[in-house]
């Protein structure tokens, strides 16, 4: 069902009038940053509670990364398998990254072929992943992927963090304080703080601007763009402005983790605030909320990356071995909401923090928008209720650790909507899940 101009309608007969009263009603949130991990990790997500939950935080539509599913999207027939999984299961809609490793990226007929099958775009770390079967690239591989890229007018997500380096090459090793830090308490946050500096960050993204030089009008990538993912630094903010301004097709993201918590509210030993690049200080929190009232950061998503309680090593506390993801789809429309009420926004930054330029960059262009001819994509809300974050389950996440438990949060989910069709309705899901995947 998409939004139709009423005088233009034929209901045929009888039609359902809801009246919401003094709710807001809004275009469905879209998360274009989730780890739901199906097929083959389905123990970290799935589909099925993934989607779930995205629908009980009013997100109507949520793009898929390319890991930590097994296999990794990065090639057409690991896209084939992740389209088939999701049958049956989705309360949303979903959409799908490509992967970008050494494999495909110098491969223009591959990458061709992958973004031909679908996909919105490419995904590439810029360090390790966290995981074997998707390897870090370097700034040769992003050079050579551009053009193919531009071909499609799609982005390059990168995650930017680039260790420091042992020799002149591209090739990222381990960081130079590792090896102090193993002196150092693994249950203190500060410990792995220092593990994954802003200096990280921000080679990285320089390196990334030096390469998006080729996304300029006139140059070989026009058309494609980069799209920093997950941006803790603030350091990074004025090179990001500068790029910018010189034509580089550059946007970025934040999550609401950096936007909510501070390094040192982090009780030692609380493994779910850990995740890549660290939350860092207050200081830098703030930092990255003015960025996002003036335009520098373009968009919001959560980065929802959950794993299995054993994974997060709950019992040891050991930030340094413990995996790096924090699980917030459902919570982080209404953690923006909370946050950032104490700083002036509106209703109007909601949607386009977490509706409008979502959908801009993702190319969803039937997505994020009440007008005629877009999907009847709809969250009912009220801004002025709350939600306390303490009954597992209400928490649809499969693993309910999250370090938003016990907080309350400015605002409450109604219901929501996904192409007409009611999805979630004051803590109830339809038995009938209408979910589809989109392919561009």
């Amino acid at each position: 069902m998409t939004v139709t101009e009423t005088d233009h309608c034929d209901f045929g007969g009888k039609i359902m009038v809801l009246d919401y009263g003094d709710r807001v009603i809004m275009p469905g949130l879209v998360d274009i940053h989730v780890h739901l991990n199906e097929p083959g990790r389905e123990d970290w997500e799935g589909l099925t509670s993934g989607t779930r939950a995205a629908a009980a935080g009013g997100i109507t539509t949520v793009v898929d990364m390319p890991l930590n599913s097994f296999p990794v999207t990065t090639d057409v027939k690991s896209l084939h398998q992740k389209v088939e999984a999701t049958k049956g299961k989705l309360s949303i809609d979903i959409g799908f990254w490509g992967g970008l490793v050494p494999a495909n990226a110098e491969n223009s007929t591959a990458l061709d072929e992958l973004l031909k099958a679908g996909v919105l775009g490419l995904k590439s770390f810029m360090c390790p992943s966290g995981i074997n079967d998707f390897p870090q690239t370097n700034s040769q591989h992003i050079k050579a992927a551009l053009p193919v890229l531009a071909k499609h007018k799609r982005p390059l997500l990168v995650h930017a963090e680039l260790p420091q380096t042992i020799s002149s090459e591209d090739s990222p090793s381990t960081h130079a304080t590792e090896e102090p830090l193993r002196l150092e308490d693994p249950r203190a946050y500060e410990t792995y703080l220092k593990s994954r500096p802003h200096s990280w960050e921000n080679a990285a993204i320089r390196q990334l601007i030096e390469v998006g030089e080729s996304t300029k009008k006139g140059r070989e990538a026009e058309g494609a763009s980069i799209h920093i993912v997950h941006l803790a630094d603030a350091n990074s903010l004025s090179i990001i402005q500068d790029a910018k301004s010189r034509g580089i097709n550059l946007t970025v993201e934040t999550c609401t983790h950096y936007l909510t918590f501070a390094a040192e509210e982090i009780p030692d030993g609380d493994t779910r605030f850990k995740c890549a690049p660290p939350i860092r200080n207050a200081k830098n929190r703030q930092l990255l909320w003015k960025a996002l009232m003036d335009g520098t950061i373009d968009s919001l998503s959560s980065d929802h990356s959950p794993a299995p309680p054993q994974m997060k090593l709950f019992d040891e506390g050991d930030f340094m071995r413990a995996w790096g993801g924090i699980s917030s789809l459902q919570f982080g429309p209404l953690a923006t909401w909370t946050y950032g009420k104490q700083r002036g926004i509106t209703l109007n930054h909601l949607v386009r923090w977490w509706s409008t330029r979502p959908v801009e960059l993702a190319g969803l262009n039937l997505k994020g928008s009440l007008e005629v001819g877009r999907d009847a994509d709809i969250v009912v809300w009220t801004p002025n209720e709350s939600t306390k974050v303490d009954d597992e389950k209400k928490i649809y996440h499969k693993h309910k650790a999250t370090p938003f438990f016990n907080m309350t949060l400015d605002g409450r989910v109604d219901f929501t909507f996904v192409r007409g069709q009611l999805v979630f309705s004051q803590g109830t899901f339809s038995d009938r899940p209408c979910g589809k995947p989109i392919l561009v």
